[in-house]
């Protein structure tokens, strides 16, 4: 049985008088393709900011790798106002940011393309090498981590190959293609020597030729990376044909856990998306 890489417990996100994640449960084991999906609204990029660090959550923990990396109860005005089904108060209050995250081993995509977009295809990269640079800003600035810098720099043009990008190293970020700039967001997440690679809504925009070239993308990445991947999607073929195990989300509740098949004979889920006829 793989490791759990990635667990939240009893997660939730309130905003005021709204939960966007009630009681969210999920195991990511080590080496698999987990997909969250769900109707729009239905909490998933909430998720994927509370597991990233970009909110502390309500309530809950996570923990990646076997360490707790986000964890929190209501507290102040919070207690009066939350909602949630669970009130799992925990012994501490851990908040990392996400750049912390990152250099944990985690790294993600947004669904709106956040490329520099003025910088060249390999600048987007090599910035992203950045993040585990051991020199300090005194032998930056003098210049005295030439050895680390060219090391970065063969890394990101080896990263370039590997992802199909290397002809395009000079050009502006801006100029590419639609779906070549999304390749070139990932691109820049693997630099950072991810464990854990997450993935919001990476089909977006593209076309169904664009979209099958992905689906062999991501498989590609997670062998020669050696990833776990975890995705928020909403084009299902894509979901269907590369994810090892599904959680669907409706109004920031989980209902319902299992393999593709499972999923797609799901009364629960196949109710959230067609909804149900009025008698």
């Amino acid at each position: 049985m793989s490791d759990i890489l990635l667990k939240t417990d009893h997660l939730t996100m309130q905003f005021g008088g709204v939960v966007a994640v009630d009681d969210l449960n999920i195991e990511i084991p080590t080496g698999k393709i987990v997909a969250l999906i769900g109707p729009n609204g239905a909490g998933k990029t909430t998720a994927f900011n509370v597991i990233t660090g970009v909110y502390s959550p309500t309530n809950g923990a996570v923990s990646f790798d076997k360490r707790i990396i986000g964890e929190n109860h209501p507290r102040s005005k919070m207690k009066k106002l939350y909602n949630g089904t669970y009130k799992t108060f925990f012994e501490k209050q851990v908040i990392n940011t996400p750049d912390k995250i990152t250099y944990l081993g985690m790294a993600r995509t947004f669904q709106n393309i956040r490329l520099f977009k003025e910088l060249t295809v390999f600048e987007n990269v090599l910035i992203a090498k950045h993040c585990h640079i051991k020199a300090g800003m005194l032998r930056s600035t003098f210049k005295l981590n030439k050895t680390e810098e060219r090391t970065m720099h063969e890394e990101s043009e080896k990263l370039l190959e590997t992802v199909g990008l290397i002809e395009h190293r000079n050009e502006k970020a801006s100029s590419l293609p639609y779906g070549k700039q999304r390749r070139l967001e990932i691109a820049r997440a693997l630099a950072t020597g991810p464990k854990l690679l997450l993935l919001d809504e990476p089909a977006a925009g593209m076309n169904p030729k664009e979209t099958e070239e992905l689906a062999l993308f991501i498989q590609e990445i997670k062998q020669s990376f050696d990833l776990t991947i975890f995705l928020i999607e909403h084009h299902m073929n894509l979901v269907m044909d590369i994810s090892d195990k599904i959680y669907v989300l409706d109004y920031g509740k989980t209902i319902a856990v299992g393999n593709p098949k499972e999923i797609q004979n799901d009364p629960a889920v196949i109710r959230a998306y067609l909804g149900v006829e009025e008698v």
